[in-house]
């Protein structure tokens, strides 16, 4: 057999996932792909559940306009889900894969900005996404053979969708570590 069809029956062999993680930082472009899927699979947008459900955050961070989410509370809201779950915190729950949207640093902070995010807030995210902070934690939590990387910055929402959809069927392979911002630092 060679080199190439064992890669194929390999990633073959993995199938279709149950439950997906989608994450990453912040204006990389994950409600508006995973949207694009929801003809085809359960999509949950946590961040608009818990923003519509007091019971799912515990505060509100006046520096960063933003809720803290309470993740036992998500966690136990969840339940047993299956689907695609998307969110910058989605890699903080029980998963089959996770897919981890990157983009570069600048593009983010310009996507924020544009979005009414503070230049502090841009910034900030933007460091993140150019040290891997959140491809960090979901290879932590789910391990690298559980990580596929997307690199969004220059991809429309449907080239992304679909490289979400070869993750969630199995057929492409957990890439974690193939993108890399560190030049923004």
């Amino acid at each position: 057999m060679t080199e190439a069809s064992e890669s194929e029956e390999a990633t073959a062999g993995r199938g279709r996932a149950d439950r997906v993680a989608v994450t990453g930082t912040p204006g990389t472009g994950k409600s508006t792909a995973t949207a694009l899927l929801a003809d085809e699979y359960d999509v949950i947008h946590l961040n608009e559940r818990i923003k519509s459900d007091d019971d799912l955050w515990t505060e509100r961070d006046a520096d960063r306009d933003t809720l803290v989410a309470d993740l036992d509370a998500v966690r136990e809201h969840l339940g047993d889900w299956t689907g695609v779950l998307d969110s910058h915190l989605a890699h903080r729950f029980d998963a089959d894969r996770v897919v981890v949207l990157r983009c570069h640093p600048e593009a983010i902070e310009s996507r924020l900005v544009e979005r009414g995010e503070s230049p502090e807030t841009a910034a900030e995210n933007a460091e993140s996404e150019a040290l891997d902070v959140i491809l960090s934690e979901a290879v932590a939590e789910h391990g690298a053979e559980n990580v596929y990387e997307v690199d969004a910055t220059d991809r429309d929402p449907e080239a992304v969708a679909d490289a979400i959809r070869a993750a969630v069927e199995g057929e492409r392979e957990p890439s974690a570590g193939t993108v890399d911002f560190i030049d923004y630092i």
